[in-house]
């Protein structure tokens, strides 16, 4: 692998400064930061023979069967005074089985198989790593490294499972290609079934991945899969990193369910989140208190700049792509790890100083380029988002550049930016202006992804949007088979409309949490003792989108349709649009991308006739999607039939215009062309 390793010349930062001049008085923090990944590199190959091997650390460490049935297990616990092997297959008994002391606080043990040659462990049984501390106590642990961990119901103690199935799944479907334009589904296993429980892998690839696929999402971000002891946590407290959560069945049901996914064109992304006092330290794998403590999440953070945590993170980046072949990662939260003030009190002005000198923590900063480096070296198709609120320039640009290496970032603003015109503004008074502005204020040539609400906005305590918008009469109004009244005509349009805007005019990528595409009537709340452990929103209705006679399948419809136009025409994957109209008085907005005039109008009560609408390229333009249409909640007021001609009439910046009617949205296309929208 030194090739690969070596294939990294030096940086040409030019480009960069380029295209953001103002970064030109921290060229040397980039080229700091590059000659640290550069240097980190050269120390892997000398002490590890490189990357690829350092990754594979998940071959040694836990255990590990050998081609003669015996079993090898490998810790580090460097503060640890002795180290036994416990479980079922000694009776559990605490002395019997020692490991054996290495250098660099490793511990190792052998078992050599049983007389029938058999393994001296069996599948599925119990064990536990017995941790003797200098002061004297005796600790039972997991294995930082176990593959796959249990409990019974209602407890709250974890087992190590030994997993080593005689037949293991084997997946048969290669990973898709990167796709040009991601459109994600963000998931969670657990709560994707209507009834109140916890759901299944197995559910979800029978039931869940057959509505991805159909509503043309093409990458499904899955949350809460490493192990995490608390439900509620939706999967922020990891406890065994490289163990899938058992709560929702075996790790072969997890691989049968990204296989399927693959079989289906889906890409897989893996949430990941940044082993608390495994050998009796309050270190170990973390720094010591304060500065490994996190104050608001009640979480600890990583000791980056240790050589076995490094091997251990990494290591488990490799074991998700490798093992269940994952296709990227969803790094969550990394603002704390980005600043030694982890975001706490920080509100980010956008001022550049902000982003470099000693508030940066150097060592976690190395760490992700380390990670981007070694993930897309080894895997060119592989995805990396990264969920930062402070901005950090050039998080999006390649390693060679003197970026991060990440391939998007979540355009967290627009979210907030939403739920904020909702809480505050009657949509008379909503600012096409400052709409646009959010949706378009990004740094230019670093993807994002744009969402209009994400499980954050979906969570207990805050509302969706379609509850936002019609919380009053979700219960009672949306039956298709009464008159429709005012508050859910409006609210569906607006539905409609938020998200189509948020998909053509905020980002390279676009990302929804499921469920909130048919808008889905209730919150998210995880069973917990102030609910008394209910399960009753820790669901989604599916079921709602099969009744035909409920409004919720056509918004369904809808998403569906605008996942589908993008997939033909491509706007995500094309330059930022070009915004000719944000008209405040007719609350109308304007803009083409990818060959697609959209047309959005947010009047509360006015439709227009002949409205005027610039755009570039000359011919004929047929309507594509319409919001207004009958198939999606609306009066159908407009003649699909209709061919609207452009006329030679410079306008709002464009070369040509043409004359419009206009109800809600629309998205236009130029005939043997691409589309165009309107709302």
């Amino acid at each position: 692998m030194a090739d690969l390793e070596d294939s990294v010349t030096i940086p040409e930062f030019n480009y960069l400064l380029q295209m953001d001049p103002y970064l030109k008085p921290y060229e040397k923090d980039f080229k700091r930061r590059y000659d640290l990944l550069q240097k980190q590199l050269l120390q892997l190959e000398e002490a590890e023979g490189g990357f690829d091997q350092f990754t594979r650390s998940y071959r040694t460490f836990g255990v590990q069967r050998r081609p003669d049935n015996s079993l090898f297990f490998k810790e580090w616990a460097p503060a640890a005074e002795a180290l036994f092997l416990t479980g079922d297959f000694n009776g559990w008994d605490k002395f019997s089985h020692p490991y054996t002391k290495k250098e660099f606080g490793k511990w190792e043990l052998i078992l050599p198989p049983k007389h029938d040659k058999s393994p001296a462990v069996d599948h599925n049984t119990k064990l536990k790593v017995v941790v003797h501390t200098k002061e004297g106590e005796r600790l039972y642990r997991l294995s930082p490294w176990a593959k796959y961990v249990t409990r019974e119901e209602k407890s709250v103690i974890y087992d190590w499972v030994h997993w080593d199935p005689p037949q293991p799944y084997i997946q048969i479907h290669p990973r898709p290609k990167k796709p040009t334009s991601l459109r994600t589904y963000e998931a969670h296993v657990g709560i994707a079934s209507p009834e109140g429980k916890i759901a299944s892998y197995t559910n979800f690839t029978t039931n869940v991945l057959p509505r991805i696929k159909d509503l043309g999402y093409n990458c499904i971000q899955l949350m809460a899969i490493m192990e995490h002891a608390y439900y509620a946590s939706f999967g922020y407290q990891v406890t065994s990193f490289f163990a899938a959560s058992s709560r929702y069945g075996t790790p072969d049901e997890l691989k049968q369910l990204i296989d399927v996914a693959h079989s289906m064109g889906i890409v897989v992304l893996l949430d990941v989140d940044g082993l608390n006092r495994f050998d009796g330290s309050d270190s170990c794998f973390f720094h010591s208190p304060p500065r490994g403590e996190h104050s608001l999440w009640g979480s600890r953070l990583f000791n980056y700049s240790s050589w076995e945590v490094l091997r251990f993170l990494l290591s488990n980046l490799r074991w998700w792509m490798e093992e269940y072949r994952f296709d990227g990662f969803r790094f969550d939260g990394i603002t704390s790890m980005l600043y030694h003030h982890h975001g706490i009190g920080t509100g980010f002005s956008g001022d550049y100083s902000e982003y470099f000198g000693l508030q940066v923590d150097e060592d976690s900063l190395v760490y992700l380029m380390l990670a981007n480096h070694i993930l897309h070296t080894l895997y060119p198709d592989c995805i990396t988002v990264a969920e930062d609120v402070s901005g950090m320039p050039a998080l999006c640009r390649g390693l060679e550049e003197g970026g991060l290496g990440f391939d998007y970032r979540l355009a967290m603003a627009i979210p907030d930016k939403w739920i904020q015109i909702l809480k505050e503004l009657k949509d008379e008074d909503w600012s096409m202006g400052n709409i646009v502005y959010t949706l378009t204020n990004r740094r230019y040539g670093e993807k994002c992804i744009a969402y209009a609400e994400s499980h954050d906005q979906a969570l207990v305590g805050d509302k969706t949007l379609a509850f936002w918008l019609m919380d009053k009469e979700m219960y009672t109004n949306m039956s298709s088979l009464i008159p429709m009244t005012p508050i859910i005509d409006r609210g569906m349009q607006l539905h409609k409309m938020i998200r189509l805007l948020t998909h053509g005019l905020g980002g390279e990528g676009y990302l929804n949490f499921m469920g909130n595409e048919f808008g889905h009537p209730e919150w998210l709340d995880f069973p917990r003792e102030g609910n008394n452990q209910s399960y009753h929103y820790a669901r989604r209705q599916f079921n709602l989108v099969d009744m035909d006679h409920l409004r919720y399948c056509q918004l369904y419809a809808f998403d569906r349709d605008m996942n589908r136009t993008e997939d033909k025409y491509g706007w995500l994957a094309a330059p930022p649009a070009f915004v000719s109209a944000k008209h405040e008085g007719d609350k109308v907005i304007v803009f083409d991308r990818a060959n697609v005039l959209f047309i959005f109008n947010f009047h509360p009560s006015k439709s227009f006739q002949d409205y005027r609408v610039a755009v570039e390229v000359p011919g004929k333009y047929k309507i594509k999607l319409d919001s207004d249409e009958v198939l999606y909640g609306g009066h159908g007021r407009l003649d699909h039939n209709t061919e609207f001609f452009t006329e030679l009439q410079p306008f709002n910046g464009r070369s040509n215009s043409m004359k419009v009617n206009v109800s809600n949205i629309i998205l236009l296309t130029h005939q043997r062309s691409p589309f165009v929208e309107r709302h």
